[in-house]
């Protein structure tokens, strides 16, 4: 895997950075196939959708592992393993504040795309790549790509697998050509397929 670009230096994210992420995230997954819908209404999808990921982005940093280019155009944020995503207390409190910022259907709704989401999980220690993204404002100068090569390398330098779940088709060959594949599928109730991907130890 080749290491990223010079010109788009990575760096680990740390707590200073989650206004950032959040709007990073905010924006990468505005039209995604789940997590947009996730949101029906789209005239407040971008403040409640950041209620979600700022619990996201904010517990990845205490983790070493969340990747970013030098002024946060884009993010990859790694769970090393063994870690959760989310602390107890965090995942405990999440469908309140998603319930507060929507209401209780939408994020039942919500909570349930992440349980299905962990029920497939593999049973062997992995990094779990759970997001990657870029702003819309910087798409298409292969920031994200640099970000999951340089955090592949670091990965492999650990000799660990890595694995991902995929919620928009159109990335699944960027996936496969950085080493991932398929190794499962979930079917979600709005219809959306989400595609699991495994890569082996290197």
């Amino acid at each position: 895997m080749d290491h990223i670009p010079a010109r788009h230096p990575a760096r680990i994210a740390t707590p200073a950075d989650t206004d950032a992420l959040v709007s990073v995230f905010t924006s990468a997954f505005f039209h995604d196939p789940v997590w947009g819908p996730a949101f029906p209404d789209e005239a407040r999808r971008a403040e409640q959708a950041a209620v979600m990921w700022r619990v996201y982005a904010g517990s990845a940093v205490r983790y070493p592992w969340s990747l970013v280019t030098d002024g946060v155009e884009a993010a990859a944020v790694w769970i090393p393993p063994g870690g959760t995503e989310l602390t107890v207390a965090e995942a405990a409190g999440l469908e309140g504040k998603l319930a507060a910022a929507t209401d209780p259907g939408t994020a039942r709704a919500i909570m349930e795309v992440g349980e299905r989401f962990e029920a497939v999980h593999p049973a062997e220690p992995f990094f779990y790549l759970t997001l990657l993204g870029t702003h819309a404002d910087h798409r298409g100068k292969g920031l994200g790509m640099g970000l999951l090569a340089e955090g592949l390398r670091r990965v492999d330098e650990l000799g660990a697998p890595a694995y991902l779940e995929s919620t928009n088709p159109a990335n699944l060959k960027r996936y496969e050509g950085a080493g991932f594949a398929k190794r499962d599928e979930i079917a979600l109730a709005g219809g959306q397929v989400v595609t699991t991907m495994w890569r082996p130890a290197h």
